[in-house]
């Protein structure tokens, strides 16, 4: 059988995947045939253009990775890698795969850091998952010291892969309620994207409810057990005036903001994402 017409094969992909009802497919289709043919998605979109064919057997592998994909298997964990700001992160099954809004919540804890008179100011992300947000933070601020922790058995090995090499990361394999006593009072930014699912709210996407952990999900009968808890251990991690950062569902900010004003946090507000969607909330240590 001769090659066929990159062009061809991406279309095809493309309506397999909507039909599927994955929410992007044409930016899926050119993104799993830039994973099989080692190119980036703009220079599958140039192939196209040009009328580029493709091999027999790497159409055959394009259309494997459809089928996963077209069974909601979620397209990071089928491509093995997330991108997070400047970054690109490993993932697979057992840990979170980033989001996109994550982007803009982390900002708020990159900005204090930098913002910091201190000259190695410390950051502090409780439940990290695949490393994203401590990565984050010790990349855009190299003279910080950055402190994670992650529970799940799951996760903690895709953190140590994608945390390895940098030199002011610390990474331990711990519960965030207890973690890091070593550094109470010290912190300047405490920051956490804690699971906020109610756990009576099933996910509609495939990708999540099928795929990402329910550890990183759940979060008690009204979704907020563990920012109970941050409150808390964050109220002792930070020094007077340091900064906590919690990412959370949209309906979420004002019982938040009750959680911490009564914990006796200062200045607790609530900040929107780039889709105008309440996402993330923060508070001062008095």
């Amino acid at each position: 059988m001769p090659d066929i017409s990159l062009a061809s094969a991406v279309h095809a992909a493309a309506r397999r995947l909507a039909e599927a009802g994955v929410s992007d497919p044409v930016v899926d289709a050119e993104l799993l045939a830039g994973h099989v043919l080692g190119s980036r998605r703009g220079e599958v979109q140039a192939a196209v253009i040009r009328g580029d064919a493709i091999a027999e057997e790497s159409a055959a592998a394009l259309d494997a990775l459809v089928t996963r994909r077209s069974a909601r298997e979620p397209l990071q964990h089928i491509t093995g890698t997330a991108p997070f700001r400047h970054l690109e992160l490993a993932v697979g099954p057992g840990v979170f795969v980033p989001r996109p809004e994550t982007e803009t919540v982390v900002q708020y804890a990159i900005d204090a850091l930098l913002g910091s008179a201190h000259p190695e100011p410390i950051g502090i992300d409780l439940g990290t998952g695949s490393g994203a947000i401590a990565l984050a933070m010790a990349t855009e601020v190299p003279h910080s010291k950055i402190f994670a922790t992650e529970l799940s058995p799951d996760a903690y090995p895709w953190a140590v892969r994608n945390t390895q090499g940098i030199a002011n990361l610390t990474l331990v394999n711990e519960d965030l309620a207890h973690a890091f006593g070593e550094l109470d009072g010290t912190a300047s930014v405490v920051i956490s994207n804690p699971p906020y699912v109610p756990d009576a709210a099933i996910p509609r996407d495939p990708e999540v409810r099928l795929f990402d952990p329910s550890m990183a999900l759940y979060g008690g009968e009204d979704g907020l057990d563990i920012v109970r808890v941050l409150s808390v251990r964050a109220l002792e991690l930070l020094h007077p005036g340091g900064l906590l950062v919690i990412e959370h569902g949209e309906l979420q900010g004002e019982e938040i903001r009750s959680i911490l004003t009564q914990d006796g946090w200062r200045a607790a507000s609530t900040h929107r994402d780039l889709t105008l969607r309440d996402r993330a909330t923060t508070a001062l240590r008095p």
